[in-house]
């Protein structure tokens, strides 16, 4: 027979060829070492149990167990077959007669595409696929429609017509399973998951059922993607028409309710459903499945009832592992019950579970953040104990508890050691140190290690960045913050809006108006966003200096860059006009931020009772306060001392007690300016007696009296002819701090005011 007349078989009548074959003793032995071929050419391991998912299921990142790669891209041809070149039903037979792996791998997919084109590749592919199905090689099945899948992937086409050509041949239950299983794991390790649920379908509309470990793999990459409903709907089906689910089914369902992928609440009810429905079905929760549950009582909240459950689960000799613990440990130190989360690793350790360096590092954190240093080295110590390697998030949680007890000079000795010793650190170390020598100010150090990162091409990221920014401007030097801002730029990473309010408002306060201009036009460049407080900054900085005319030139500018005038603008430049004594100004533009819908807070209720009460118009200031509380405002200690001030001018004396002890019992502590403000009222009216009360008071809550203090006593005394206390305060005055020339320059303020 030739080879043309061979085509012609696997054509037409590959079926009976393939059943000759497939159950005589050679095609066994041809099977298993075709097999062991696929293995040693293929540069992945096809594994189709589940105890990769098992473990996968315990980390927060899941891992496919199949591969899309190895796909082969070239340019595609669909063109008819050209005459005269090699056909590829030679191949077919070598892979009929011989059952070898490397034969059927001569040719890619895409490249016999290219070659023969695309309907004549498809059906030998397909005859191929047929006889490594029938011979039940499950892995050069797999091999195959990867390869063809692969194709169609790259080139964008639509895979669903592809499946009638690849299950035209139903009546083959062994190969169809087979082809269906293998073409549910391709299309959901290629994210192609709407073509891997085409096909669970279809084999159930031709009665076949798909193994489980295929449905397993198909809902847990469903989850990946999260694909919500379509993992409930799943799930759901295979209940009631199949495969019936096994215990790792139930592990990812236990997972997909315990761990709220995506956003999704934890639904505490429905893995509790999960465990008893497994009870039902007789399908006995794995360890990993009790993990699962425990740790998602525990993100609920529920820590004390995951601990009875994890210790009736001890008492009826059930299997538990350091997750279980873990999360626990972990739910206590949520919870700072961190002495609780330490008893429960020594009764771990009684029970013969050894710790993992998890328990450890979350034990080692709480006790950092929590100041106590001290535990934190000792736990490191003790990991030595049991061979555990202390990870870098236990060393980072140490760094951090040392840098904000103030030892950052220890932390950084200690983080040098380490490096040489042979960790490598990541981001979140170095942010930490940084930020502790940003703390101290030692802007030098955090520098440093800013260069160094850079230098181990650790581009740093925008938390980083934005510390030193911050630590540069509270320094004062506006420069060097500019410069990390270039920096930041230039290795790609964007700084946000908060860090560029920081330098505009650096300059905006030492005057460099232009600097801060500047700044915000690269800003616009870069595409960062400029908000209202960008702007504040610039208005704030011209209503300081008087020029709350040229201010309100900047609310156009705002506009044009469609960033609208919000409250703090408003407030910011009435409060400018207001100390201008431009009142008329400051209430029209109260009247237009009102017109524009903006809801005026406590600050624009504030400058507003302060505006009437410098026009004495205290009916009006004291409606204004009132209206501030009714709509739900809290009056600060300012807003009440302004009150106070008005009341005590207009001799409104008792007003002004009353709203004293109203701010007392809001719980509000008066500043200096509200206790010399009733003293002022009290020494106008010769209450010299309730004047000394305020000022033991004073002295009591630790608040010092300032030069305007005793300058308003000093005159009191003095106008009751009580010349010794005026004495009395003069010394006290002196050993206070205060000089001279600030009490005669106070002074003649008092004079001129006729007081």
């Amino acid at each position: 027979m030739g080879i043309g007349s061979c085509s012609i078989i696997c054509l037409t009548d590959s079926v009976l060829l393939l059943n000759r074959l497939i159950f005589g003793e050679k095609c066994l032995i041809r099977a298993y070492y075709a097999a062991a071929s696929a293995l040693l050419s293929e540069d992945y391991m096809f594994d189709e149990s589940d105890t990769a998912t098992a473990s996968a299921l315990l980390s927060e990142d899941y891992r496919l167990a199949e591969s899309d790669t190895d796909i082969v891209n070239v340019p595609r041809n669909w063109s008819r077959i050209q005459k005269g070149r090699r056909k590829l039903f030679p191949s077919v037979s070598k892979v009929l007669k011989s059952l070898n792996w490397m034969v059927a791998r001569e040719i890619r997919f895409s490249t016999a595409v290219r070659m023969y084109g695309f309907s004549h590749s498809i059906h030998a592919f397909t005859v191929i696929v047929d006889i490594f199905a029938l011979a039940g090689m499950r892995m050069e099945v797999h091999a195959l429609l990867r390869d063809i899948i692969g194709y169609y992937k790259e080139g964008n086409y639509d895979a669903f017509h592809l499946l009638q050509t690849l299950l035209d041949s139903s009546q083959h239950v062994v190969r169809s399973v087979l082809v269906f299983d293998m073409l549910i794991k391709v299309f959901a390790a290629n994210s192609m998951l709407e073509n891997a649920l085409d096909v669970f379908v279809r084999a159930k509309s031709v009665g076949l059922t798909p193994d489980i470990f295929s449905c397993n793999f198909l809902l847990n990459c469903l989850l990946k993607a999260n694909k919500v409903e379509f993992v409930r709907s799943l799930f759901e089906d295979l209940k009631y028409s199949g495969p019936p689910p096994n215990c790792y089914t139930y592990a990812i369902m236990m997972n997909f309710y315990c761990k709220g992928h995506f956003g999704q609440d934890v639904d505490i009810g429905q893995a509790t459903a999960i465990l008893e429905e497994m009870e039902r079905t007789g399908e006995n929760p794995t360890v990993v499945t009790y993990s699962i549950y425990i740790y998602g009582l525990c993100k609920v909240g529920c820590v004390e009832f995951a601990l009875e459950f994890m210790r009736s689960l001890r008492c009826r000799n059930q299997p538990l592992n350091s997750y279980s613990y873990n999360a626990i440990m972990h739910g206590f130190c949520q919870k700072g019950e961190v002495h609780e989360a330490l008893e429960l690793l020594e009764e771990m350790k009684s029970y013969g579970i050894p710790p993992d360096v998890y328990s450890y590092s979350i034990l080692i954190d709480m006790f950092c953040k929590k100041g106590d240093i001290e535990k934190g080295l000792d736990l490191i110590e003790e990991m030595g104990h049991f061979n555990l390697r202390p990870s870098v998030v236990s060393y980072s949680s140490l760094f951090y508890g040392l840098c904000k007890s103030g030892l950052v000079d220890i932390s950084l000795a200690m983080f040098h050691n380490l490096g040489d010793t042979g960790y490598g650190y990541d981001h979140i170390v170095y942010q930490i140190l940084i930020n502790g020598f940003c703390m101290q100010g030692d802007m030098h150090s955090a520098n440093k290690l800013l260069e160094e990162m850079i230098s181990k091409n650790l581009v740093p990221d925008a938390f980083n960045f934005h510390n030193l920014i911050c630590g540069f401007c509270k320094s004062g030097l506006l420069d060097r913050a500019l410069e990390v801002f270039n920096i930041m730029v230039s290795h790609g990473v964007l700084p946000c809006t908060i860090s560029c309010n920081v330098i505009i408002d650096g300059f905006c306060k030492e005057g460099h108006l232009k600097k801060a201009l500047k700044l915000m036009d690269k800003m616009q460049d870069l595409g960062i966003f400029l908000n209202t407080y960008t702007y504040n900054a610039v208005i704030n900085m011209l209503c300081k200096e008087g020029n709350s005319d040229r201010s309100w030139e900047v609310f156009p500018q705002m506009l044009k860059r469609n960033v609208l005038p919000g409250v703090v603008n408003y407030s910011t430049l009435m409060d400018g006009f207001a100390k201008q004594s431009d009142f008329k100004k400051a209430l029209m533009l109260y009247t237009r931020m009102v017109k524009f819908g903006l809801l005026p807070n406590t600050v624009t209720y504030t400058i507003l009772v302060n505006i009437f009460c410098h026009r004495q118009k205290m009916n009006e200031a004291y409606h204004l306060f009132r209206e501030m509380t009714e709509k739900g405002l809290t009056p600060d200690m300012i807003s009440y001392t302004s009150l106070i001030a008005g009341f005590i001018r207009t001799n409104g004396m008792k007003m002004a007690w009353e709203l004293f002890n109203e701010m007392l019992s809001n719980g509000h502590m008066p500043s200096v300016i509200t206790y010399t403000c009733l003293i002022y009222g009290c020494c106008k009216l010769k209450l010299m007696d309730m004047a000394n009360l305020l000022v033991d008071e004073m002295k009591r809550s630790e608040v010092t009296l300032d030069v305007v203090t005793y300058a308003v006593l000093i005159i009191g005394y003095h106008r009751v002819g009580n010349m010794e206390r005026v004495k009395e305060l003069f010394d006290e005055m002196k050993t206070s701090g205060i000089t001279q020339d600030e009490f005669a320059l106070c002074w003649g303020s008092f004079r001129k005011l006729g007081s």
